[in-house]
């Protein structure tokens, strides 16, 4: 099979540090955190907006990409299933997806609510949310 090229454009900036302390979805407790964007990349961000909703694609790149089932919630008492029955940061290819809302734009960054990624996680990509988070 191809291999495909991921160039990260930005980074995340966040008080989460400990992967195991981190929260496992953003309404857990997940701080605000900064989406730093590369020198070559702040051009596509120049048009976000705080109250802006976004998805956030990010490489898990603390997880582990050998493994293809896992307990829910890393409970044993919980049967295993397979990761992409789940929001598991352990799977083939880590691509996290993070829904949150823009509160800041400052030259190089944006500050958005409750983003669950550890200090350090490289950003793959920011997209608009289109008809909104909550409407369904």
């Amino acid at each position: 099979m191809p291999e495909y090229v991921v160039r990260p454009v930005g980074r995340v900036e966040s008080p989460l540090t400990d992967l195991a302390a981190a929260p496992k979805q953003s309404d857990e407790g997940a701080p605000p955190a900064r989406i730093v964007f590369e020198p070559e990349y702040r051009e596509a961000a120049a048009d976000l907006r705080p109250g802006a909703e976004v998805l956030v694609l990010t490489w898990l790149h603390a997880g582990d990409r050998d493994v293809l089932s896992v307990h829910p919630r890393g409970d044993l008492g919980r049967a295993r299933e397979g990761v992409f029955s789940t929001r598991s940061p352990d799977r083939p290819n880590p691509i996290g997806l993070h829904a949150v809302t823009v509160v800041e734009v400052a030259g190089d960054s944006i500050t958005v609510d409750g983003l669950e990624a550890i200090d350090g996680t490289p950003v793959v990509d920011v997209k608009p949310v289109l008809g909104g988070l909550h409407e369904r």
